[in-house]
């Protein structure tokens, strides 16, 4: 908490502004001055800070004037260690909090990707695997088959079970390469089943892809992938 008060409070210290004064952002340092205040408040409102700007614009103007602290020492310390204390508890707590509705959120979208997944084999052109990967081929070949030490190029189209595409290496219009060993699971097993030159479907249940955690914004926890994959060529 030093350290916030510090660097960023000491610079704007320099030009604190009443929120009733109209701004002035002429020359460089008033602009900086602006946007390093709008910075340290909206990290304060994004911790849940709630401080009055009057003490904490005095105390700003104190500390660069090096004029004395009107708190000892030892009395600042104790101060901050159990605001420091508070807002761990509160960090705490909220983590907790979110933890619980992400297990929530996994649940659903695993017993989804079940009832998925256990219609889904039910298709002719639909094979699983002994781990619950479920894939099917677009486009058959011939070609090599990769191992998992292996590099390969594809393209891929990723999207969720309602369709949402959350990666494409087709509407990048780019295919990429990756070793088969540093993916998810239902990748590294699915694409050693795959000759150069095809194109398979695969169906990924979460614990062969991102599991409780989800990845990105729009991977969800417990979330079933669904992918479609042209092997390119394995690496030499």
């Amino acid at each position: 908490m030093k350290s916030f008060l510090t660097a960023g409070l000491m610079v704007a210290a320099f030009s604190p502004l009443c929120l009733a004064e109209e701004v002035k952002l002429e020359t460089d340092n008033q602009k900086v001055s602006y946007l390093i205040g709008r910075n340290i408040a909206e990290s304060m409102k994004a911790d849940g800070l709630e401080l009055d700007f009057d003490i904490l614009f005095a105390g700003m103007k104190e500390a660069a004037a090096g004029t004395e602290s009107k708190i000892a020492e030892a009395d600042a310390q104790a101060v901050m260690m159990k605001f420091q204390g508070e807002m761990q508890a509160k960090a705490q707590a909220q983590a907790a909090e979110q933890q619980k509705e992400a297990e929530a959120a996994a649940q659903v979208n695993i017993e989804a990707g079940k009832k998925f997944l256990a219609e889904n084999k039910k298709r002719e052109e639909v094979t699983e695997t002994e781990s619950g990967l479920q894939y099917e081929v677009l486009t058959a070949a011939e070609g090599d088959k990769p191992a998992a030490t292996d590099t390969v190029k594809v393209h891929y189209h990723g999207t969720l079970l309602d369709g949402t595409v959350f990666d494409s290496s087709v509407d990048r219009g780019t295919p990429i390469d990756f070793p088969l060993n540093g993916v998810i699971k239902g990748w590294t097993e699915g694409v050693q089943l795959m000759p150069v030159g095809s194109k398979y479907k695969f169906y990924i249940p979460s614990d062969l892809a991102y599991g409780n955690r989800g990845s990105g914004p729009k991977i969800g926890p417990g979330e079933t992938l669904v992918f479609e994959v042209e092997l390119l060529e394995i690496a030499k």
